[in-house]
């Protein structure tokens, strides 16, 4: 039986894949880079490797979407062909006869998480990276990005009612994947300001450690806010912290990263304090952490409905797919939105929809059995 039904399932599994991928891929890349093509000049060489660096991601995507449309086509032929009703007959339970799909569904639930751990990330952001630099070359202009970094100078552990105060300011007007530019740094000392950097480019140097600036000037501030000193210079070093470069340097979307490299630009962001974009920052990860196991939720969900008596055909099965996978995102975007506006933790706002989702598949089970 389990290798019926296993058989079956994973056909209709496979043929999910296929499909979803190819209309994910089409729609959602395809038509944009023939734009790019057409109207851009994009190399059609460039376009065909971003095309399949993105494959991947959209494999991933489909992934859990095809779970719950074998199941759903699996166990509702198995019930329109009153297969189920013999099972049953035979003393099987409603739990035995999902065993096959929910083993099934953890499995690619690992897989999936898997995948997007080691292949997902680093295809999404080669795909940027070389259709960014493919623009670029053909409109060389900077990354218009407005890059912004508060240094504190930490509080003692033992003084914990007294704010951090503030260092330093970063602002650079945009970053090229290799400079800064329009750099203006601000330093002061007990919250007065007390000296002024101003460079149109800001290179870090890794070997020396030091930031390497061009055509700038340092401002010396005095204690009555006065000009005390002006030095103007074509190129200089200085010794400044380096987490601005990596901050602009590291920019990526959380889907553009595993798990450590999540965790290390976490760790990046928690220097600059904007407690906003950490907070936004961590919900995605828990996302991206959580987004695997929907497998396993639609598995008991699409197994739940399945088993019901029906006479659903291939058309009903994909149609009713696409309502669950319309109300599970909508319900994710939802409590996602909470997590961001800080009224529920990064944690609950992205594992909530999949509790509830499973406890939605269990009672549909608890039903069948009764």
């Amino acid at each position: 039986m389990d290798r019926y039904i296993s058989s079956e399932l994973i056909a209709s599994f496979l043929f999910g894949v296929g499909m979803f991928s190819s209309v994910g891929v089409t729609a959602g890349v395809l038509f944009d880079l023939i734009t790019k093509v057409t109207e851009e000049g994009l190399s059609i060489l460039i376009a065909i490797q971003v095309l399949c660096l993105k494959i991947p991601e959209f494999i991933s995507y489909s992934l859990p979407i095809s779970i719950l449309l074998a199941t759903l086509l699996t166990y509702g032929r198995l019930s329109s062909d009153s297969e189920i009703v013999a099972l049953r007959s035979c003393g099987i339970s409603v739990y035995r006869l999902a065993t096959p799909a929910i083993i099934l569904s953890l499995i690619i639930s690992l897989l999936t998480f898997a995948f997007n751990e080691v292949i997902v990330p680093n295809a999404n952001y080669n795909a940027t990276q070389l259709l960014k630099d493919a623009i670029e070359i053909q409109t060389p202009l900077l990354d218009e990005r407005d890059i912004f970094y508060p240094e504190y100078e930490l509080t003692p552990e033992e003084i914990k009612d007294q704010p951090n105060k503030l260092k330093r300011l970063f602002y650079a007007k945009n970053f090229n994947g290799v400079a800064l530019g329009d750099l203006t740094v601000l330093s002061l000392s007990n919250h007065q300001l007390n000296q002024i950097i101003v460079a149109k480019i800001a290179k870090w140097n890794e070997k020396e450690q030091v930031w390497n600036l061009e055509k700038g000037k340092i401002i010396k501030i005095s204690e009555n806010e006065g000009y005390e000193n002006i030095n103007d210079f074509e190129k200089t070093e200085i010794v400044l912290p380096k987490e601005p470069f990596e901050l602009a340097s590291q920019s990526r979307d959380p889907y553009e990263m595993n798990i450590t490299q999540s965790l290390r630009y976490l760790k990046l962001l928690r220097f600059s304090q904007d407690e906003k974009k950490i907070l936004m920052f961590k919900v995605r990860m828990q996302q991206k952490i959580s987004f695997p196991f929907i497998c396993l939720v639609f598995g008991i969900i699409g197994t739940g409905l399945g088993i019901k008596p029906q006479n659903a055909g291939k058309a009903t099965s994909f149609g009713l797919s696409i309502a669950i996978i319309f109300c599970y995102y909508l319900s994710s975007f939802i409590i996602g939105g909470f997590g961001i506006a800080g009224v529920l933790s990064p944690i609950l706002a992205a594992w909530i929809p999949n509790f509830l989702g499973i406890g939605i598949g269990v009672i549909l089970l608890r039903k069948d059995e009764g």
